[in-house]
């Protein structure tokens, strides 16, 4: 009798894995909705508030951010797809361990934010420096972060922030902030807790597209805007003229090229009276400088004859 419900216990366990079917895990909106994994349940129901991991380089195919994993909790079914909504992220502990070295200090802190469509979201930033430093720079840095934080939160929505977040923006703002009280070297976001989701339904900003003629328009016959040249166009123009210039009979060619050789030869005879002219004006300024030699010479005899008189004179 015990083999027998063995036996009945063991039917029973392989028509549960049977009765189970798979669902697709996927993404929420902000994210894509990009399928991430699939699992097994017997209901949908069981599938409910399951957390599952990917990592950032996944979803964007983007190896600098591998270090980078983001968790989604499963909220909703439909069919053979269960939705997700993003619960927070976090930093590998090899990546972390990189950046915290001996002989420098690290600046934590934790700051529970409240976006603009209501959502309350939990961050952990910290910052590193190049060496120790005292606990008043510590209160500084730390009050610097919370500012930036709470500013930019704010002003955007969860999905907004938390796009902020993971490009790293949020920490090039927070260094730009620090750095004018004290040189950090590197912040960063290591993890991220979403609390409370959006209670407000805000519809996020999409590009304007160009407007089109409408059917009105089009009947009266309204005259359309006549499209300016691009300037890739207006380069592909230039080098038709050089073509045309190619397509001229030889007679003209010949005869351009008699001109230049003509303005050649021109160009040369010219300079050629300007040296006779160089020449004219050194033979001048030579015989002025032979003519003042001359003139000083008589004055000097006048001199001499003057001391002659005077010495006759003495001795007599």
């Amino acid at each position: 009798m015990a083999k027998a419900r063995s036996r009945a216990a063991a039917r029973k366990i392989k028509d549960r894995w049977r009765a189970k079917n798979w669902y697709n895990i996927v993404t929420p909106p902000s994210f894509d909705s990009i399928t991430i994994a699939d699992t097994l349940a017997d209901s949908p129901e069981n599938l409910i508030n399951r957390v599952t991991e990917v990592s950032l380089q996944e979803l964007t195919n983007d190896f600098r951010k591998s270090h980078i994993t983001l968790h989604f909790k499963i909220n909703k079914i439909t069919d053979s797809n269960a939705h997700t909504q993003f619960v927070g992220h976090s930093l590998t502990s090899d990546y972390l361990r990189r950046m915290i070295r001996r002989r420098r200090s690290k600046i934590e802190g934790v700051y529970d934010v409240r976006t603009r469509d209501g959502a309350v979201i939990r961050i952990k930033p910290f910052a590193t420096t190049d060496k120790r430093i005292q606990n008043s720079q510590r209160r500084v840095v730390r009050d610097a972060m919370k500012n930036t934080i709470y500013g930019i939160a704010s002003k955007s929505t969860l999905s907004e922030f938390v796009k902020y977040i993971l490009d790293g923006k949020i920490g090039s703002d927070i260094y730009k902030n620090c750095r004018k009280l004290y040189p950090v070297k590197r912040v960063e976001i290591f993890k991220t807790e979403v609390i409370s989701q959006p209670t407000i339904v805000i519809e996020e900003k999409k590009p304007k597209k160009k407007e089109e003629p409408t059917e009105t328009e089009e009947k009266e016959g309204k005259p359309k805007k006549k499209e300016e040249p691009k300037e890739t166009e207006k380069k592909e123009e230039k080098p038709k003229k050089k073509e045309d210039k190619k397509e001229k009979p030889e007679e003209t060619v010949k005869k351009e090229e008699k001109k230049e050789k003509t303005e050649k030869t021109k160009a040369k005879e010219k300079p050629k009276p300007k040296k006779e002219a160089k020449k004219t004006t050194a033979k001048k300024a030579t015989k002025k400088t032979t003519a003042k030699k001359e003139t000083k010479k008589p004055a000097a005899k006048k001199t001499t004859t003057k001391k002659t008189t005077k010495k006759k004179t003495t001795k007599k």
